[in-house]
């Protein structure tokens, strides 16, 4: 049996979805399992054993050059010729639906109440049904899993195995690795500034930690705030600029991860080390809590259909809080 699984983006969502592959494939260790994923995210998904076969595109770019979309399409049909015996679309969105009916006609997704983008469940021939408040991970196993008659629970969840690999890192991240501090990753960056704690928080959380801070990052932007840091905290140092295999590296030969709610936040979790994750207006419901995964809120409601740009309320966590539960992380 041939699976297509079509979960483009973002880089969180594929992660959230990853963690039901190894169960897939305890029940169904014949399944070829083929990923269509948006290119720039590709490196997350390499490396995993349950995965065959990688197949990017390139939507995204369809925005800026409609032409794109001709090429892209054709590229779609060429993974077409597969023949896959069932699609899940774990996206529920439009493009993700369409990207689906175009690789096959039996088409599991999301159903229309579900999901944001409603009409995208039209094109499925099976719809789950899952509140769309419901937790993230919970959904992603869910539209997963049960297109497949495959059970996964939230027990099952929790003691997972990690999922995210790497191979032929940047030889580089051991030059920032210490080996008498233990190693802690900031990720400082995320789509929205309102979901981003505030730069001289986190030089205060090294400042008080003592241990080898490495700053993440990924654009210009961020680089600048991650110097900063490194100005004003004697135990922070900005990371050079590595892809996602060396940044899957690194943080897999972390002691903790400190971060805002965002991709690589999120592969500590993947990659079963401890991570606190800090939430201003994004719903805390994104992420499992566990012994060594933990989350500090904002005191914000966030409403789950409307998210609010506007709330900075991540300015207002007190890092006394970040910094005890970092030692206990550290100390447990």
């Amino acid at each position: 049996m041939k699976l297509a699984i079509v979960k483009l983006s973002a880089m969180g969502d594929i992660i959230h979805a990853m963690v039901a592959l190894q169960y897939i494939k305890q029940q169904h260790p014949t399944l070829q399992i083929d990923w269509i994923v948006e290119q720039g995210f590709a490196k997350v998904l390499e490396g995993n054993p349950h995965i065959d076969n990688i197949l990017p595109v390139n939507l995204k770019a369809i925005k800026k050059d409609k032409k794109v979309l001709f090429k892209e399409i054709k590229k779609i049909k060429i993974y077409a010729k597969e023949k896959y015996d069932l699609i899940i679309d774990a996206q529920g969105l439009i493009k993700s639906a369409i990207t689906a009916k175009l690789l096959g006609k039996k088409i599991a997704g999301f159903s229309k109440n579900s999901i944001r983008e409603g009409i995208a469940s039209y094109l499925y021939t099976q719809k789950i049904e899952i509140a769309y408040s419901a937790n993230t991970i919970d959904r992603n196993a869910k539209v997963m899993s049960e297109p497949l008659n495959v059970e996964i629970t939230p027990k099952m969840i929790i003691y997972k195995e990690a999922f995210l690999f790497y191979n032929n890192e940047d030889s580089i991240i051991y030059e920032y690795l210490s080996t008498d501090k233990k190693n802690i990753i900031f990720v400082i960056g995320s789509t929205w500034e309102s979901r981003n704690y505030p730069r001289d928080k986190f030089a205060r959380i090294a400042n008080e930690l003592k241990e080898n801070c490495l700053i993440a990052w990924g654009s210009e932007e961020e680089y600048d705030k991650a110097l900063w840091i490194e100005s004003h905290a004697s135990y922070a140092k900005a990371l050079p600029k590595i892809d996602l295999n060396s940044l899957k590296a690194i943080i897999a030969k972390s002691d903790l991860l400190i971060g805002n709610d965002t991709g690589p936040t999120h592969m500590a979790w993947g990659l079963n080390i401890p991570s606190i994750t800090i939430f201003g207006p994004t719903p805390i419901n994104r992420v499992y809590q566990t012994p060594i995964n933990r989350v500090i809120a904002s005191e914000s409601d966030v409403d789950h259909y409307k998210l609010d740009k506007n709330d900075f309320s991540i300015t207002e966590i007190k890092s006394d809080k970040i910094i005890a539960m970092a030692q206990d992380l550290l100390n447990g």
